[in-house]
């Protein structure tokens, strides 16, 4: 990556292949790394953008044959200029962001804890046999829950994270909830070096969870292991999961979601219409209503506590997919610790 003189910010693509990548990791890098931002941007109406092809990265020359002596040139140099109000809209707000990491090592207002961040991915031996990834191959890992291999089979394959997004139509639900978890757990690795296969593979999800002629099974659930996974990055995405509230199918799935965003940051929650949710705590399906009391209790919305109260004799039961598995809980015991949440936050906020 570099900038131009111009006020362009470029990347190139030496393989011509990933193109994809590329146009994420430039329009971020030209709005200061940061993702929030560059994604609530629109081309054109925010930033231009244009691409060079046959670009040979190592004597920097555009080669209109295609080859030089026998070695093929490939390479794409993609570039995005930030309209002039949008620049400086980015330079204020690194401006500031670098001013309060500076003031402060808190967490993120509004989070319990300061979510740990992975640690980025060592360098693979580019001399190294590559892995080839085929539905038996990402089939066997997903099964034997090898994530270090499913991270190496994304990095030598773009087309891994398709195989493993395949595998969430099944009808058993423990395996879909954990194939779900698992694409998380990859996708928060593989963000660490290449955001761009995780934001494409965010971008898909979102394209089946909106086509009424497709089956969003384990999508939804992905959406949310995904973002919270890396929350820093994805965490845009995260206002968009509550399209999906109008559709009876999919309302547990994305209250789900929620929750398990705003179980390491409750603030991205808060900067949505979350207390439209509000009305669900009357819902006469049970696990609706206990995963709106577990998410409310995670932001620690004190704004319902008296309809909390209200439901603290509801034994309901209902289950939840929790660290691997399926928990089974009552109503009333998710409000018993939403309460308790609801208090532990007004204690703080008093101190």
């Amino acid at each position: 990556m570099g900038r131009c003189e111009c006020g362009a910010v470029y990347s190139c693509d030496p393989t011509g292949h990933n193109v994809g990548s590329a146009m994420v990791e430039t329009l971020v890098f030209a709005c200061n790394d940061n993702w929030d931002f560059a994604w609530d941007l629109m081309p054109e109406d925010d930033y231009l953008t244009g691409r060079v092809e046959d670009y040979d990265e190592i004597t920097h020359q555009v080669v209109n044959t295609g080859n030089i002596d026998g070695r093929p040139v490939r390479g794409v140099l993609y570039f995005v200029r930030l309209h002039t109000e949008i620049a400086e809209i980015a330079r204020r707000v690194k401006v500031k962001q670098d001013a309060l990491a500076r003031e402060s090592v808190e967490p993120v207002a509004g989070a319990d804890d300061k979510v740990a961040l992975p640690v980025p991915e060592p360098q693979l031996d580019p001399k190294r046999v590559k892995l080839k990834a085929t539905k038996k191959s990402v089939k066997e890992a997903r099964d034997s829950v090898d994530i270090d291999t499913l991270v190496t089979l994304c990095f030598d394959n773009k087309k891994t994270l398709r195989l493993l997004q395949r595998l969430l139509y099944d009808v058993d639900d423990a395996r879909r909830w954990e194939t779900a978890w698992i694409i998380g757990q990859v996708c928060s690795r593989l963000a660490t070096k290449m955001p761009g296969q995780v934001s494409e593979l965010i971008h898909r999800l979102f394209e089946v969870c909106s086509d009424s002629a497709a089956a969003p099974w384990g999508m939804i659930e992905t959406l949310g292991e995904v973002i919270s996974g890396r929350p820093d990055i994805f965490g845009a995405f995260t206002r968009h999961l509550l399209n999906y509230m109008g559709d009876e199918s999919t309302q547990v799935q994305v209250v789900w979601a929620l929750s398990r965003i705003a179980e390491k940051r409750p603030d991205l929650i808060r900067e949505t219409p979350f207390f439209n949710l509000f009305h669900f705590l009357n819902h006469p399906n049970p696990e609706m209503r206990g995963l709106v009391v577990q998410l409310l209790g995670r932001l620690r919305a004190k704004e319902v506590s008296m309809q909390l109260m209200e439901l603290s004799n509801d034994q309901a039961p209902l289950i939840i997919w929790e660290n691997r598995e399926l928990v089974e809980y009552t109503v009333s015991q998710l409000v018993q610790v939403a309460l308790k949440q609801i208090s532990e936050g007004d204690k703080k906020d008093d101190s």
